[in-house]
């Protein structure tokens, strides 16, 4: 009994918490980036795997089968660079290529989680309920979380997270690797492809 008093009392501190987006570096300070210095542009990958940095949020998406992933570019150049067509994959160790969740496929896994280990995950805190059950602060926290940057101004950081659907994954980040296309100049000219290892990041302490 004590024990289960114990797990609800863990879950409902988790889902307290309002959704605040953490302090962003330049990207050439995280473990796992890649700098192309000729083109003045670095793009950095933070996988929010672990119990104690997934605590920003209001629910624990990895135990629904979602990994966070907080993306960061920085522009180190005198012009901008635009992100209007820009890709992300995510490419695992096995070689299994996935593409980040939309919000409406992490909305389906939250009313429908079937989580492969049998465990249920965290309910979030009690607030005003919406479609599907869902709290408006899990939908608004979601939402907000996005990377949604166009461009990168000159000498300046963008960045923002992308949920990639690891269900049944057992070690997606062991030999991975986050691939960024689409990422162009002031003129137009696409820069060459970033190639982010995440496995840098399992072994880095949590940037504050």
């Amino acid at each position: 009994m004590a024990t289960a008093v114990l797990a609800i009392a863990v879950t409902v501190c988790w889902g307290a918490k309002q959704f605040v987006m953490p302090s962003v570096q330049p990207a050439k300070t995280y473990p796992a980036h890649d700098e192309h210095t000729d083109e003045a542009t670095t793009v950095a990958a933070d996988p929010y795997e672990s119990t104690e940095k997934s605590r920003i949020f209001s629910v624990n998406y990895g135990e629904i089968g979602m990994l966070p992933m907080l993306l960061v570019i920085t522009n180190d150049g005198d012009q901008p660079v635009t992100l209007a067509g820009i890709k992300v994959e995510l490419v695992t160790g096995d070689r299994t290529k996935l593409l980040a969740a939309v919000p409406d496929d992490i909305f389906r896994r939250l009313a429908h989680p079937h989580p492969s280990s049998g465990t249920t995950y965290p309910v979030p805190f009690p607030t005003k309920k919406i479609k599907g059950g869902m709290s408006a602060q899990t939908r608004d926290e979601v939402e907000n979380a996005q990377f949604a940057a166009k461009a990168v101004e000159p000498h300046g950081t963008q960045a923002g997270f992308l949920f990639f659907d690891v269900q049944g994954i057992s070690s997606p980040l062991a030999g991975a690797h986050l691939y960024v296309t689409g990422v162009r100049n002031a003129q137009g000219n696409e820069l060459m492809y970033f190639e982010v290892p995440l496995e840098k990041s399992l072994s880095a302490p949590a940037k504050p």
